[in-house]
């Protein structure tokens, strides 16, 4: 099986790249993020033809996140449960085994601003959320734009970006909070070229430079981690006309099922 995450960054603009990217990269799961649109503008049929059934969870103008699969998709939770939170930024559900947590988690602004705050509050959130579901759910897989950086290996210029968004020592504690639950960053399972990155600035020919960041990652249960045989990105949509500022970032998985 072959799960990915994307930050289409308005499904409204990428739909054709989307479904152009599903033809020739026929995942069974896909999550997306940053939809920029309401539910009742999702795309279900032009989904649907592609062969796949979509679950959303949108939102008008900013945030807004996306499930699709080609296997059955059931027990669909929006958001995280217990953490009041008006902006749709989470989806879940069982897919061929596996309880799949599709995130965009929230930006920060800059360190000290109200949104980092809610930042802070929302990734504690999901962390005792995500203690549960593991109790729950063993063969679980939480992917989508995290928005930080696991260490400096990730950012182009670790010493200009140091203590900035993305890369704060108090954002990448959250995230070290997250891989001690018994998650596994995937992508970092396999040997890596250096430099890789999913994320690139639309401003001074950062995709060009190669001037970006890897905030966009799959984490992986125990009970997961054995059956990954990959995990990779494609940095291909990143030069297509128009093109969102991340990349997909691919799962290969052992069938999932018992």
């Amino acid at each position: 099986m072959k799960f990915a995450t994307w930050n289409v960054n308005s499904l409204g603009v990428r739909l054709p790249q989307v479904l152009a990217w599903l033809q020739a990269n026929p995942v069974d799961v896909l999550v997306l993020q940053e939809l920029k649109m309401t539910d009742d503008k999702f795309p279900f049929d032009a989904f649907g033809q592609a062969g796949y059934s979509a679950h959303c969870f949108g939102q008008k103008t900013y945030n807004g996140v996306a499930m699709l699969s080609r296997h059955p998709a059931s027990n669909v939770v929006r958001n995280i449960p217990g953490f009041a939170d008006d902006l749709a930024r989470v989806i879940s559900a069982d897919v061929a085994g596996v309880r799949v947590i599709g995130g965009y988690f929230p930006n920060g602004q800059e360190p000290g601003s109200e949104k980092f705050e809610y930042k802070m509050s929302w990734l504690r959130a999901l962390r005792h959320w995500l203690r549960e579901e593991l109790v729950r759910s063993p063969k679980l897989m939480l992917m989508g734009d995290f928005n930080i950086t696991f260490d400096d290996a990730d950012v182009w210029d670790p010493v200009a970006l140091y203590e900035t968004i993305h890369c704060t020592e108090q954002e990448r504690y959250e995230l070290r909070a997250l891989i001690a639950l018994g998650l596994h960053d995937a992508f970092r399972l396999f040997a890596q070229g250096p430099k890789s990155y999913s994320w690139w600035d639309y401003r001074d020919g950062g995709f060009r430079r190669n001037r970006g960041l890897r905030i966009d990652h799959i984490l992986v249960s125990d009970a997961l981690k054995p059956a990954v045989s990959n995990c990779f990105i494609d940095r291909s949509p990143r030069r297509n006309e128009r093109p969102s500022d991340h990349a997909p970032v691919l799962l290969e998985l052992a069938t999932a099922e018992p």
